[in-house]
């Protein structure tokens, strides 16, 4: 079951908000404010990204499948401020196979909350393994964090982070995924 949010109290909160940064919440450009904030945090907290785990049985084993260049975007739980990852999933096909449009809705599914990068792959990797029944997966995200770059040190960068597991930790599956993903 998914979270719900409280509505009717971040449009008030927003208000005061508004109030509090010296605005008026009831200034033409401004009134619908409150409102509009509070139908993005439902449609981002409140998102809902399907069937997850179809699955069909695999036609060759010990096959790499890899997904590349699904963009996401997240919420930093440190500042409330967007960060988006282009993210590649990887895993070593056993019995089954997982449905293509699948790793997007994962990825989707784990960024739309409150986290850090490093969590989001490795909460997408979680999903993945226990929807194959395998520990050979491979999530990888590189992304900008609007936190460091409008804030702060106000600097581009893109931020790189990956969750290993099973044969991913031996270097020739390793090297072959990396390869894959750098296209």
């Amino acid at each position: 079951m998914s979270k719900k949010i409280d509505h009717a109290k971040i449009k008030s909160l927003v208000r005061e908000l508004l109030i509090a940064l010296g605005d008026d919440p009831d200034r033409e450009g401004l009134k619908e404010t409150p409102r509009r904030i509070a139908n993005f945090w439902r449609e981002f907290i409140e998102y809902e990204p399907g069937k997850l785990d179809t699955t069909f049985s695999a036609v060759k084993h010990n096959q790499m499948v890899c997904v590349t260049g699904m963009r996401v975007w997240s919420m930093c739980e440190h500042h409330m401020l967007p960060f988006w990852c282009d993210v590649s999933i990887a895993y070593i096909a056993s019995d089954k196979v997982l449905g293509l449009s699948k790793f997007a809705r994962i990825a989707h599914k784990h960024a739309h909350k409150l986290t850090l990068q490093e969590q989001l792959v490795s909460d997408i990797s979680g999903e993945v393994r226990a929807i194959l029944g395998t520990n050979d997966v491979a999530v990888y995200a590189k992304g900008e964090h609007l936190c460091m770059t409008m804030r702060g040190i106000q600097t581009p960068h893109r931020m790189i982070s990956s969750a290993l597991d099973g044969h991913f930790l031996e270097t020739a599956p390793r090297l072959e995924f990396f390869r894959l993903i750098e296209g």
